[in-house]
């Protein structure tokens, strides 16, 4: 099966990264944690939010990978970043990831991204994250995350 131009973009660093997993285009929405945990037959914590953030002083952006079941405190992005920060609009999150919110992947952007991660993400053992559209998913192992994202685990809560 064909997938999209933005999920066969995931797809492709992906397998660039030696990373083995599977790009799938669901038929139903995987725009909110709970429609993707309902199309994929899995528990809300295992979906990955991902979630731009931009800094107030220096404009940079901040991707926090988000357990579906966790609100991200705000205040521990912007102690963890340095400076305040501000939920990312719509444009800002196409600039620089390359994708529209609800299908944004933890990888695959148009430039390096400073990435956070949620520590309760390791806690479980197989995750699922969106993969450029808001119907498409893949399954990663929660042990390969950080390697793979370059991100680092804190607390989001």
């Amino acid at each position: 099966m064909l997938l999209s131009k933005s999920a066969q973009s995931v797809q492709d660093v992906l397998t660039k990264k030696g990373i083995e997993a599977k790009v799938v285009e669901l038929p139903a929405s995987t725009r909110t944690a709970e429609e993707a945990a309902i199309a994929i037959g899995c528990q809300i914590a295992q979906i990955v939010k991902s979630l731009v953030f931009r800094t107030k002083q220096t404009n940079r952006p901040i991707l926090v990978l988000a357990s579906g079941v966790n609100r991200v405190n705000e205040k521990a992005i912007a102690k963890s970043a340095g400076e305040e920060i501000s939920k990312a609009d719509a444009d800002f999150t196409r600039e620089v990831t390359g994708f529209a919110i609800g299908g944004i992947p933890p990888v695959g952007h148009k430039q390096k991204i400073e990435t956070l991660i949620d520590e309760d993400l390791l806690k479980q053992k197989e995750l699922w994250a969106a993969a450029g559209t808001p119907n498409a998913v893949f399954s990663i192992d929660s042990e390969i995350i950080v390697n793979l994202t370059d991100g680092k685990p804190i607390s989001i809560k």
